[in-house]
């Protein structure tokens, strides 16, 4: 049986993003990335969420990235492995331009293309027996620069050219030593943290969290900020939102957010 990516709703404003193929620990076909880069289109017009689940199905991995199986058809050459290489960038951007918060749910193997697929969702939390790295020196192949970059803005050159270059695989302690996840929690409670953390996120202004998240990717930019984006910055004041927040902080009651 084929590997497949499940969208499930968990509860209103949370999905779930399911990596179906254990198996073979969760390995990504050149079909499952099509069905990834998808399904994180489809969420990011969805203006009712409010956070995303990222996970693979079962404890053994989250994914251990491309299936090697589909080399010698697709990433044989160097024509070929561009035009792959297309279809992988367009998941992992497709990932990073989601206007939604994303919560990796880690456990097991967090390798190759399953780490590229992790690094570029906003928090990751993983169990204590996770493990992490891109150990392609053995494959002779390397990690384009799309792909690199949010794993050396998490950790920096150093650990991040240690990862490549010794290909050897990180624990959890060290993951979060580093930078590369969040949180470590206990094997068999990565869901229950993950999804606790998606609530502490959901019952925040939807609004507030798109626009944080825009803000802190746009500072990973040299560039100056332009005079629209500074601009930006101000209009949460003209929300609904704003209005509920500051009425409820002041009738010391919950906020209801609508999200406008």
């Amino acid at each position: 049986m084929s590997g497949t990516v499940h969208l499930e709703m968990v509860e209103p404003g949370i999905a779930r993003v399911v990596i179906d193929q254990p198996a073979r620990l969760n390995a990504i076909s050149q079909a499952m990335w099509d069905r990834l880069g998808a399904i994180f289109a489809e969420l990011d017009r969805d203006d009712g969420l409010r956070c995303v689940l990222l996970t693979g199905r079962g404890e053994r991995a989250f994914s251990v990235g491309a299936d090697i199986t589909e080399f010698e058809a697709i990433r044989s050459t160097v024509e070929k492995a561009k035009a792959y290489a297309k279809r992988t960038h367009a998941a992992l951007s497709a990932l990073r331009a989601l206007r939604h918060p994303v919560v990796a749910a880690i456990e097991g193997l967090c390798v190759g293309g399953g780490l590229e697929l992790a690094c570029n969702a906003d928090l990751r939390i993983c169990g204590q027996s996770a493990r992490f790295g891109i150990p392609i020196k053995r494959l002779g192949l390397v990690v384009a620069y799309g792909e690199l970059a949010p794993l050396v803005q998490l950790v920096g050159k150093a650990h991040a050219l240690r990862i490549l270059l010794e290909g050897d695989l990180v624990g959890a302690e060290e993951a979060l030593r580093i930078g590369l996840v969040n949180r470590v929690v206990g094997d068999g409670a990565v869901m229950e943290e993950a999804l606790a953390t998606a609530r502490r996120i959901a019952e925040g202004a939807p609004l507030v969290a798109r626009w944080h998240k825009k803000f802190v990717n746009r500072l990973m930019d040299p560039r100056p900020l332009t005079a629209e984006e500074e601009e930006e910055s101000y209009l949460c004041f003209g929300t609904e939102d704003f209005r509920e927040g500051t009425r409820a902080f002041l009738e010391k009651r919950k906020p209801v957010f609508l999200g406008r």
